[in-house]
C-alpha cells in the first residue's frame, strides 16, 4: 500500500472522529498556547480536510504530526493519537525539532539566509524605503499571529509606509519565525521587489 502523506494521514484521522470529538479538536487547536498560535477565524467552520491542510501549512510537515497527536491526546483520543503516530512512523516524537536552527521547509521555496543574515535583515533599508503594499501585509501578519491587534492598530495609524515598516522592524520582526513569515508574505505581496533584491549582491 502506498505510503500516505502527512496531510492525508491527518485528514483521514480527523475524518474518523465523531462530530463531537472533531469539534473538541478544533476548539483545542484554537486554545493551544504554544507558538505558533492559530487564530480562531482560521479554524471556525472548517472541515477535516481544511484543518489537516492548516496543520501542515501552519506548523510545517515536520511538526504537524506532533501537534495533531498532542491535540488528540488532550481531547481524550489517546488510541487514535497512537494510531496516527504509528502510521506516520514516529514523526510525532520530535516536536519542535524543525524550524529552529534552519529555515522551515514549508515557509519558503528558498533559503532565506544569505551570508549569515536573514533576507529581511540584509535588505532592511531597501524594504523600509520601497514596500508599498503595507496594509495587506499587516493584515497577513495579524492573521499569522506575528503581531497582535494592539500593534496592528498602532502601526495602521502611522502616516507613511516607511514609518509603518520601521515600527515593524523595531519589535515584531525580531524573532526568526516572524522573519520567515514576513518573507513569505513579501514574496506574495511584493513579488517584484523581492526578486530584484535577490539579484543584488
Amino acid at each position: 500500500m502506498a505510503h500516505k502523506t502527512t496531510k492525508k494521514a491527518i485528514s483521514d484521522t480527523l475524518e474518523d472522529l465523531s462530530a463531537e470529538d472533531f469539534e473538541k479538536f478544533r476548539a483545542q487547536l484554537i486554545d493551544r498556547r504554544d507558538e505558533p498560535r492559530v487564530r480562531r477565524n482560521r479554524v471556525a467552520g472548517k472541515n477535516f480536510l481544511e484543518i489537516a491542510d492548516l496543520l501542515v501549512t501552519h506548523f510545517t510537515e515536520a511538526r504537524a504530526p506532533a501537534v495533531a497527536v498532542e491535540l488528540l491526546k488532550d481531547i481524550g483520543c489517546a488510541e487514535v493519537a497512537s494510531s496516527l503516530e504509528k502510521e506516520l512512523g514516529g514523526q510525532s516524537s520530535k516536536p519542535g525539532s524543525s524550524g529552529t536552527a534552519t529555515p522551515s521547509p514549508g515557509t519558503t521555496g528558498v533559503n532565506t539566509v544569505a551570508d549569515g543574515k536573514h533576507f529581511v535583515d540584509k535588505h532592511r533599508i531597501k524594504l523600509i524605503e520601497r514596500v508599498s503594499n503595507i496594509a495587506a501585509i499587516l493584515d497577513e501578519l495579524l492573521d499569522e499571529d506575528v503581531i497582535q491587534q494592539e500593534t496592528y492598530d498602532k502601526i495602521r495609524v502611522l502616516p507613511t509606509c516607511q514609518e509603518k515598516m520601521r515600527e515593524l522592524y523595531s519589535g515584531p520582526l525580531n524573532a526568526r519565525r516572524c522573519k520567515d513569515i514576513f518573507y513569505k508574505i513579501l514574496e506574495e505581496k511584493e513579488r517584484y521587489l523581492v526578486d530584484e533584491l535577490k539579484e543584488m549582491k
